[in-house]
Formats: C-alpha cells, sequence, structure tokens
C-alpha cells in the first residue's frame, strides 16, 4: 500500500522560499506552484512561513522603523496595507481552489487586513485550508515580537484551534509564539500531535526550539521557514535604495525542519536554499512516545493546573438592535 494512503502515515511537504517581496499576487502565485509541486508528489499536508504573504516587514529595523510620524515609516505602512490579504475579499480565494483541486490541506502565513477590525491595520495570520479548500481557522498571532509591534496588531485566541487530518490533529502558532507555554497547553489539551510553527526564517529559531517542542509535546513539530536576501528587495517599492544600502546580504536564511516525537530530527534544517521539502509521518510513533508521557492526558493535573482560552473574535464594536 502507498505511503499516502496508508490510514496511520501522513505525507507532508514544508515549502522553504522566499516571497516576491510586498507583491501579494506575485507571491501567491508563486505559492501555488508550490502547492501544486506537492500535491503533484501525493503530499496531503504543505506549510509556508510566517508573514510570507506578501512578506515580513523587514524595513523596520534597517530604516529606522520607530521614528514617530516619519514620512519614509508612512510610506512603508501604507505600501504594507495595500498589498496585505483581506479574506473576505476573496484575496486566498486562489490558494483555496488550489488546494481542492490537489485535495491538500495547506497551512500560509499572511499578513491580514481584517475587514472586522475597521481594515486599516494588519495581523500576523496563520490560515489552515483543509483538501476542500475551506479556511477553517485564521488565527491572528497573540503577541507581535520586538520591532513587530511597530507594523502589527495584536491578535486574539480565536484561531486557537486544531483540525483533524487523516489519522493527525493538526495545530499551529507563529514564530515567537511557540515559546508561549499556554498557547501551547491549549493546543495539546485539544489533542494536537502535529504541531507547525511558521518562521519568518531563521535558523537560530529553529534549531533548539522544534525539538524541544517534539519532546515536550510529543508530537511531530514541522518548522516551516522563508527565506529573504538582498536580491530579493524589489527596486519599485517605496524607499527601496536606502532598504538595500542598509540590508545585508541574507535577512532571513530559513532553517526549516522536520523533529519526531521522541525530540531526534527526521529532516535537520535547512539553510539558504530554497526547497520542497518531504517527508512521510507515522502516527503510531506519536502513540509510543505518548506512553511514558502526555501532556494533556496521563501527565496532566486539571485538578491543579488548567487553562482558560477566550476564543471570542475581537471587536473594537458590537450591535444590539
Amino acid at each position: 500500500m502507498a505511503d499516502h494512503l496508508h490510514p496511520d502515515t501522513l505525507k507532508i511537504a514544508i515549502a522553504q522560499i522566499a516571497p516576491v517581496w510586498l507583491n501579494r499576487e506575485k507571491t501567491l502565485a508563486k505559492i501555488i506552484s508550490y502547492v501544486q509541486q506537492a500535491g503533484e508528489k501525493d503530499c496531503q499536508l504543505v506549510v509556508f512561513g510566517e508573514a510570507l504573504l506578501p512578506g515580513y516587514p523587514f524595513w523596520l529595523e534597517r530604516t529606522d522603523g520607530a521614528r514617530f510620524e516619519s514620512p519614509r515609516q508612512k510610506d512603508f505602512y501604507a505600501h504594507y496595507l495595500h498589498q496585505a490579504v483581506q479574506i473576505e475579499a476573496g484575496h486566498l480565494a486562489p490558494l483555496c481552489q488550489a488546494a481542492a483541486q490537489h485535495q491538500i490541506a495547506v497551512i500560509v502565513g499572511c499578513i491580514e487586513r481584517p475587514a472586522d477590525r475597521g481594515g486599516h491595520s494588519v495581523y500576523c495570520s496563520l490560515v489552515y485550508i483543509d483538501p476542500k479548500g475551506d479556511i477553517r481557522s485564521v488565527h491572528r498571532k497573540l503577541t507581535p515580537t520586538y520591532e513587530e509591534r511597530l507594523a502589527w496588531s495584536p491578535g486574539d485566541g480565536h484561531g486557537l484551534r486544531t483540525h483533524r487530518l487523516g489519522a493527525f490533529t493538526v495545530g499551529g502558532l507563529n514564530c515567537w509564539e511557540n515559546w508561549m507555554p499556554l498557547a501551547r497547553a491549549a493546543l495539546y489539551a485539544l489533542g494536537e500531535d502535529l504541531h507547525v510553527a511558521i518562521w519568518p526564517g531563521g535558523l537560530r529559531n529553529t534549531r533548539d526550539l522544534t525539538r524541544i517542542l517534539a519532546r515536550e509535546g510529543r508530537s511531530y513539530v514541522i518548522s516551516a521557514s522563508g527565506l529573504m536576501r538582498k536580491s530579493d528587495i524589489p527596486a519599485d517599492i517605496p524607499h527601496a535604495e536606502l532598504l538595500i544600502a542598509n540590508s545585508e546580504d541574507v535577512l532571513a536564511n530559513g532553517g526549516s525542519c522536520l523533529a519526531g516525537p521522541d525530540g531526534q530530527w527526521i529532516i535537520e534544517p535547512v539553510v539558504d536554499k530554497e526547497q520542497l521539502l518531504i517527508a512521510t509521518l507515522d502516527h503510531k510513533r506519536v502513540r509510543e512516545e505518548r506512553q511514558s508521557f502526555d501532556p494533556a492526558g496521563h501527565y496532566s493535573r486539571p485538578d491543579v493546573l488548567k487553562v482558560l482560552v477566550d476564543r471570542e473574535r475581537q471587536s473594537s464594536i458590537s450591535f444590539t438592535e
């Protein structure tokens, strides 16, 4: 029996790619091409990096991003808003169609400009699209990290959800959210046994934490990272010359990898190249490792410690009619 037809296995792909930076349509087309590649290889899940669509705000730390009332920073932000993803406007419809065509689940990091928050602020969101092409959850990053707070708004708990995919229960978090113990605990309690950590790109982020999370959760852990090089900065964005002059050759070096539920590498971190990484996961390995430690089951004490999660989608207005 082929691996992808075995009821205990799941064939996954990690797409480590650079965006067509700050260009939503061209980056989306590139993402779809990798969905097609993964689908042609009979993968059942393909994962992309954080903020990949249309790109991470690399300009902030390289162009005096904290300068108040800076015309330059306003230019950058206005362009970012214009290229951000508004799900309600159908911006992800082509990606959903590709997922349905290839019957593959997709996890992608995007910069979301949601109408339910007025449409002029952006959120770092992890989107899960199921193999039927339906968007099942949108998780807005709970706490943007350091300079990200100059561009991104804090999210909420609405997207702290897991999804059944074959024998597995899949959940995910954005970048440094993966350091948040209670966010992880919430996903464990929802039955997660395949954790997806998405990153803008950086070996320093993935080389240690991926294995730590796998060992703690006794789960498979995918770290999907993006890439970004000076050569990826387009000449037609605002203040491109300044950004290029202030940037190193490599802004994000990837580091995508996969660890098993015993914390050992299945795919060691890959750096400095675009690549589609493929592996077949066996759910039996999860069940074996849960024998000695199950963080939400026999090795938990809900009578002493438990997590309260507010999954209400936050909004600045409510109506009573």
